[in-house]
């Protein structure tokens, strides 16, 4: 049971995992800075003089009605930054080696495959058979 845990956890997907909620954790707190000081400022120059930001009030004179409109801004601005820092740091350089890689070992798998071929003509060539396969 143990060596089982010990396989899952040695798994590439579980590691992989693990990398990417370790890199998601830390392009969300660099976003969330940006958007705090950069996005929140100029979101507030539309709001107008209102202490609120951006939004609208559904009651004159009552506070606890305003819709505020810049934190759902500031939320979809952050999603968009971070799933494209995600896309252009992890996910495509990490596709692009994969398949790189992976055409090196069908190559590999190709020549395995020819020297297969050679060590069976050689050894019907021992045989007497001449390399035809008689049945």
């Amino acid at each position: 049971m143990l060596k089982g845990f010990k396989e899952f956890l040695l798994r590439g997907n579980v590691v992989d995992l693990a990398v990417a909620v370790v890199m998601g954790t830390a392009f969300v707190a660099i976003v969330t800075a940006f958007s705090d000081g950069v996005i929140n400022p100029l979101l507030a120059l539309f709001g107008g003089s209102n202490q609120l930001g951006l939004g609208f009030q559904l009651v004159a004179d009552k506070p606890a009605t305003f819709v505020a409109i810049g934190p759902i801004v500031t939320a979809a601005l952050n999603f968009v930054i971070i799933a494209a820092l995600l896309y252009f740091v992890l996910v495509h350089p990490a596709a692009r080696a994969k398949a790189r890689w992976s055409k090196n070992e069908a190559a590999l798998s190709d020549n395995e495959v020819l020297l297969q071929i050679r060590d069976l003509l050689a050894e019907g060539r021992e045989n007497g058979s001449g390399g035809r396969h008689e049945s």
